[in-house]
């Protein structure tokens, strides 16, 4: 995967920490812009490139929390950091509470900083690689037909095959024929291996199979 841009939005009415705030994390690798308000920032920061936001809790106008919750309204999925005083701790709290990656008190210092931002970073690599899992595992489950995918997803669920058989109107043995075919077409040699395709892919869900299949099990008998 190519190295990703290391994008921090800090959001600050204080010029001074502002500035600090880009001198320490430019110097140290990353990318920085400045915005002097909560509302400046929704209305001009680009939410499609990946990046992490360091928010000051208390801002005139919108404040941290309420930037946090507008963030999330609008669709900037960034990781976020608070910068809270001393007596804003437990709105911080909510704000961890609400998502945040972490807080940090005023005045902090430089390790502190760069290790909260290396946090937030990390779990943007972390939700990228899980999306090109899923993405993959999707990819390879395309390859199953419809009655394959089934017994797959009966599978992942921890239906026993005679389970399977009954939910899907098919016999034993065919839910066996069915699981090789499965096992052959996403080139797996163990079962675990065929597991973690299918839970990567969104397969296994109790709820679902019951859902679907006890309509088609009563819509038999009627």
């Amino acid at each position: 995967m190519p190295s990703m841009r290391k994008l921090v939005h800090v959001v600050d009415d204080d010029d001074g920490v502002r500035r600090s705030l880009d001198f320490l994390l430019s110097h140290a690798g990353y990318e920085v812009i400045r915005w002097d308000s909560a509302e400046s920032f929704l209305k001009r920061a680009d939410k499609s490139s990946p990046a992490c936001a360091l928010l000051d809790i208390r801002m005139p106008g919108m404040d941290g929390l309420e930037l946090q919750q507008e963030m999330k309204a609008k669709g900037f999925n960034f990781p976020i950091i608070l910068l809270s005083g001393h007596g804003d701790i437990a709105m911080a709290v909510q704000a961890m509470q609400a998502g945040a990656v972490d807080f940090l008190q005023k005045p902090t210092d430089r390790e502190h900083v760069l290790a909260a931002i290396k946090r937030a970073f990390d779990s943007i690599t972390d939700c990228e690689e899980q999306r090109h899992r899923a993405d993959w595992a999707k990819t390879q489950i395309g390859q199953l037909t419809l009655r394959e995918k089934e017994v797959l997803d009966g599978l992942a669920c921890g239906y026993p095959n005679k389970t399977i058989a009954y939910d899907l109107g098919i016999s034993a043995r065919t839910v066996e024929v069915y699981r090789a075919n499965v096992m052959e077409k996403l080139a797996v040699t163990s079962f675990a291996d065929a597991l973690r395709i299918a839970f990567a892919a969104g397969l296994g869900s109790q709820k679902n199979w019951l859902k679907a299949h006890t309509l088609i099990v009563q819509r038999g008998q009627n």
